[in-house]
């Protein structure tokens, strides 16, 4: 149950012209700001506005008014309704669309169809609102207005919310089956990352750690012959 009583400014009206509350535990028990409720007493606000009786209703009883009326720092609690409303049945069956979208319908399954070919007929249908017929001959362009229909978002047109297209396309991906074809990229295994190649030498040569060698060519290249430094 909300914590606030039903119609909040008519009961403040009724409390603030039939009791000696304050505007502060006026504006407690009906969840409004003092100054609102100043306001109405005033006349300046809620003028057109007829009280109601929140005893009669049945959601304060008039010990609870005299105990505030008595102690300016008391709180007045709002009575549990009697009343219990049955749960709001599920509705069920074809979404309602208003006379003037339904010229609209067409536009917005074939921009279902070209952008989310992963939803079926039965989703399209609850987002819409429109019969398997008309998908099929949007789908199939056998449609009597297929020639001029241009593809149009049901969240822009009003046919359905954001929220409702999210939870239908998550449904359809989850309820898509993966291709059997295709496993993603992969990590290559440690053997293949790890592997020498095969025109990789497994060692130098003798030649390139000698160093007697190394001073030889050194040698060469400075234009002298080993032979000659010798003599």
């Amino acid at each position: 149950m909300s914590n606030a009583p039903l119609m909040p400014k008519a009961t403040a009206v009724w409390l603030v012209d039939n009791t000696a509350l304050t505007f502060d535990q006026v504006a407690d028990f009906t969840k409004m700001h003092p100054l609102e409720v100043r306001a109405i007493a005033d006349g300046d606000a809620a003028q057109g506005i007829k009280g109601m009786d929140p005893i009669s209703t049945g959601q304060l009883t008039r010990e609870e008014i005299e105990k505030g009326e008595r102690d300016p720092n008391y709180r007045l609690r709002l009575q549990e309704s009697k009343v219990v409303l049955p749960p709001q049945p599920k509705r069920k069956g074809p979404r309602y669309t208003p006379v003037s979208r339904r010229h609209e319908r067409p536009s917005a399954i074939l921009w279902l169809v070209r952008n989310h070919p992963e939803l079926k007929d039965a989703q399209i249908m609850r987002l819409v609102g429109t019969t398997k017929t008309t998908i099929a001959s949007v789908r199939d362009r056998t449609h009597w207005n297929a020639q001029t229909l241009t593809p149009m978002d049901p969240v822009t047109l009003g046919l359905c919310s954001q929220i409702e297209l999210d939870f239908e396309v998550q449904r359809a991906a989850k309820e898509r089956p993966l291709d059997a074809n295709y496993s993603g990229a992969t990590l290559l295994p440690a053997s293949e990352t790890t592997r020498k190649d095969e025109y990789e030498p497994e060692g130098r040569d003798q030649d390139d750690l000698n160093v007697d060698a190394v001073f030889a060519k050194l040698k060469t290249i400075g234009g002298k012959k080993p032979d000659e430094d010798e003599e």
